[in-house]
């Protein structure tokens, strides 16, 4: 997917994943994937390459906090029941229990990219990048 003159729409393919499971969260090095499955043949992997804030009702757990990592395992089996992605907010994957935010601070970049979504049995896929769609405002 791509930019506006090639019809990429912000969310559209980020909230296909509403009704997926969170089934695994995996530490690679430096970065982190969520795995879902659900009620299709999609097995949806989110890599992403700067790590995620974790909101819960106790408050909001940032990479570096205690129980940062725990907070990510603790969302293994929950549900996303939504989703949203703009510009000033990231990327925002909400479960039942807490919710994942993508947004990085321009200093937390360590790469060329901040997130892969891909898994999708008709081979859609969204690469985000630093000034890119959705971190416009990270250039």
């Amino acid at each position: 997917m791509t930019t506006e003159g090639s019809g990429y729409v912000p969310n559209e393919l980020l909230s296909r994943l509403v009704g997926f499971r969170l089934y695994s969260v995996q530490f690679v090095m430096d970065y982190v994937q969520l795995r879902f499955d659900g009620p299709t043949d999609d097995m949806p992997v989110l890599n992403r390459d700067v790590m995620p804030a974790v909101e819960t009702s106790a408050g909001v757990i940032v990479p570096g906090d205690r129980g940062h990592a725990d907070a990510l395992v603790a969302l293994i089996s929950d549900e996303v029941v939504g989703t949203t992605e703009g510009t000033g907010s990231g990327l925002r994957i909400e479960f039942s229990s807490g919710t994942v935010v993508l947004h990085p601070k321009f200093e937390d970049l360590v790469g060329p990219e901040i997130a892969l979504l891909d898994g999708f049995a008709d081979g859609q896929w969204m690469c985000w990048r630093p000034g890119e769609e959705s971190f416009e405002d990270l250039a």
